[in-house]
C-alpha cells in the first residue's frame, strides 16, 4: 500500500514536471527553429548608372614619317621620346646621288639655254638675209628667183619651230632640275609636325628601298600632353545610353593599371558607326578624349572605363540584395503566394521573349521594372510591389511603391546554427 502511493506520487512529480516544463520547452523550440532573415536597410541618396568597358589609350594624332627616296641612312638626329619641332631635320640618306643628279641636269640645262642662244643667232641670220632678199627684189625685180625665195622664207620658219623646240628643251631640263633638287631635299626626313617621337624604326647605316613600298621610319605624336584619346568597344545594348550621355555631357571615369590609385576623368568625344562582330557580339568604337597634363597617359595602356549614363542626386534606394532575393513558399505569408505564382509566370514568359512579337517584347521589357520587395511580419515575410529605376553596383532608385526610407528589407536566410 505504501509503495503504490510512493509510485503515485512519483507519477504525479513527473507529470507535474512535464506540464510544467512543456510551455517553455516548445517556446524555445519554436524559438530555435524559427528562421532569421537577414535584411537590408532603405535608404536616401545619390545614384549614378554607369556602363562599364574597357579600352586602349593612344594618341589623338599618329603621323608615319616615310622616305620618298632611297638609300642608306647616313645620319640620325633625333631618339625615342625627343619633342621635335615642324620641320626639324630627323634623319639624312646618304645624297650622293642625288647630289650626281641635280649636277646632271644643271649641266642638262646650261647646254639647252646655249642652244637657244645658237638658234636665236640663226635666225635672226635667217631673217635677215630673208628681208635683204625682198629689198633686193623690190628694187630690181626678177634679181632672185622664186625658189630662193621660198629658200630663204623656210629657213626662217624652220628655224622659228627649232626654237620653240629648244625652249621647250629648257622646261623639260628645268622640270628635270627641279626633280633632282627636290630628291636631294627628300634626302632630309623632316618633322612633318611638332610632337614626340612614340616610335623608331631605322637605325644609322640601314638601307631604304622606297622603290618598294614607303618605308616608315618614325612615328610622331603631336600635343600628348593636352589631349590623349581612349577607345573603347561598347556592346549594341548600352550604345543608346551612350549616346544620351554623349549629349548631356555627362563625364566618363577611367583607371589605368599603371596608375591604379589614380582615377582619370574625360568626355565622349565620338560614337562611331563602324560596327564590329566577335562571336556574334556586335560592339561599336567610342572615343573618349581625357586632359594628360602630367604625361601618365602613353600610348598602349589598357584603360577601365565607367560611362556615366544617368544620376539622381536625392532618390529613395533600395539594395540590390533585396531585389534578388527570392523566398521560399513556406516562409511567405499565404496571401502572397499569389505573388509567387505571378513570378513564376513571369519568368516562363521571360524565358520564351524570343517568340512574342516585337510589341508584345517591349511592353514585357517595361514591365521588368515592376518587381517584389519583401518584409517580415509575425515571422512570415509579405511582399511590396516596387517600380525601379536606375541602378548601380549597389542600390537601385525606387519610382513608386509602399516604402519609406528606414524601411528593413529581407536579403537572405541566415545560416542555421548547429
Amino acid at each position: 500500500m505504501v509503495r503504490r502511493a510512493v509510485a503515485l506520487l512519483f507519477l504525479i512529480m513527473i507529470g507535474a514536471g512535464v506540464y510544467v516544463g512543456y510551455r517553455p520547452a516548445l517556446e524555445y523550440y519554436k524559438q530555435r527553429n524559427r528562421p532569421q532573415f537577414r535584411t537590408a536597410e532603405i535608404s536616401r541618396g545619390k545614384i549614378v548608372a554607369v556602363v562599364n568597358s574597357t579600352g586602349t589609350v593612344r594618341p589623338v594624332l599618329q603621323v608615319t614619317v616615310g622616305s620618298f627616296v632611297s638609300g642608306p641612312i647616313l645620319e640620325l638626329f633625333v631618339e625615342f621620346n625627343q619633342k621635335v619641332d615642324k620641320d626639324q631635320i630627323l634623319a639624312k640618306i646618304d645624297p650622293r646621288l642625288y647630289e650626281a643628279g641635280v649636277a646632271r641636269d644643271q649641266a642638262n640645262l646650261a647646254t639647252r639655254n646655249a642652244d637657244i642662244q645658237r638658234i636665236k643667232a640663226e635666225l635672226q641670220r635667217a631673217i635677215n638675209e630673208e628681208e635683204r632678199a625682198k629689198r633686193l627684189m623690190d628694187e630690181k625685180g626678177g634679181f632672185l628667183s622664186q625658189s630662193e625665195m621660198d629658200l630663204l622664207f623656210f629657213t626662217r620658219i624652220s628655224l622659228e619651230a627649232q626654237l620653240q623646240i629648244a625652249e621647250a628643251g629648257v622646261e623639260e631640263a628645268k622640270a628635270n632640275l627641279e626633280t633632282s633638287e627636290a630628291n636631294l631635299e627628300y634626302c632630309n626626313i623632316r618633322a612633318p609636325v611638332a610632337g614626340t617621337i612614340i616610335d623608331r624604326k631605322i637605325d644609322r647605316g640601314q638601307t631604304l628601298a622606297a622603290q618598294f613600298q614607303t618605308p616608315e621610319l618614325f612615328v610622331i605624336a603631336p600635343d600628348m600632353e593636352r589631349e590623349m584619346h581612349v577607345f573603347a568597344s561598347v556592346d549594341e545594348a548600352d550604345i543608346g545610353f551612350i549616346r544620351a550621355a554623349q549629349k548631356a555631357g555627362l563625364p566618363v571615369n577611367f583607371t589605368v593599371d599603371a596608375y591604379p590609385e589614380d582615377l582619370f576623368q574625360g568626355t565622349i568625344w565620338q560614337v562611331r558607326q563602324s560596327s564590329s562582330v566577335v562571336q556574334n557580339v556586335v560592339t561599336y568604337p567610342v572615343i573618349v578624349s581625357a586632359p594628360n597634363e602630367q604625361l601618365k597617359l602613353m600610348p598602349g595602356m589598357t584603360a577601365n572605363l565607367s560611362f556615366e549614363i544617368d544620376a539622381r542626386d536625392d532618390c529613395l534606394r533600395v539594395p540590390n540584395a533585396a531585389l534578388r532575393y527570392y523566398p521560399d513558399r513556406v516562409l511567405v505569408h499565404p496571401d502572397d503566394h499569389k505573388i509567387l505564382d505571378g513570378a513564376l509566370g513571369s519568368d516562363s514568359e521571360a524565358n520564351a521573349e524570343e517568340s512574342l512579337p516585337a510589341e508584345k517584347l517591349a511592353a514585357a521589357i517595361s514591365k521588368a521594372n515592376v518587381r517584389h520587395v519583401w518584409i517580415v511580419e509575425n515571422d512570415l515575410l509579405r511582399g511590396i510591389e516596387v517600380k525601379t529605376g536606375i541602378s548601380d553596383y549597389q542600390s537601385t532608385e525606387v519610382l513608386s511603391g509602399d516604402v519609406r526610407e528606414g524601411m528593413q528589407l529581407v536579403t537572405g536566410l541566415e545560416p542555421k546554427r548547429s
